[in-house]
């Protein structure tokens, strides 16, 4: 029997942690890591195409389709950014939904841009180069 310590992995956690790697793949890069916006919501960095997907499901584990494992095998050979996924992974992976949540509304590009609004790609390069990447 397997043990986790680590909250399900829920679609607002998936949100706030492509906030991180759009943010980060900004400042490293200086180009987005996908063209989605993210949106500020009262729950924090939203995405519609992520809410879509998971209309009226909480967690979002389950099982794999053949897009699943097709858009897998594309980010495995996208050397650059499959190293931002794993270096935010690494970084927030563990945190909590509520613990990601506290710590993007604290964050300027979310505090700043109005609620339903998309936060600023240029803002969140910004941010993240003076703030989070290192």
């Amino acid at each position: 029997m397997r043990r986790y310590e680590a909250d399900e992995l829920t679609q607002m956690k998936v949100m706030q942690l492509l906030y991180y790697v759009q943010g980060a793949y900004l400042s490293i890069y200086g180009c987005r890591a996908f063209s989605d916006d993210i949106l500020a919501s009262s729950k924090g960095p939203s995405i519609i195409a992520v809410q879509e997907q998971y209309r009226g499901q909480m967690a979002i584990v389950g099982q794999l389709t053949d897009t699943d494992l097709d858009d897998y095998d594309y980010v495995c050979k996208q050397s650059k950014l499959l190293a931002t996924l794993t270096a935010v992974w690494d970084a927030y992976g563990e945190l909590s939904t509520v613990e990601i949540a506290k710590q993007t509304h604290a964050e300027q590009p979310w505090r700043e841009t109005k609620l339903g609004q998309a936060i600023d790609p240029k803002v969140l390069q910004h941010y993240f180069t003076a703030e989070i990447v290192q």
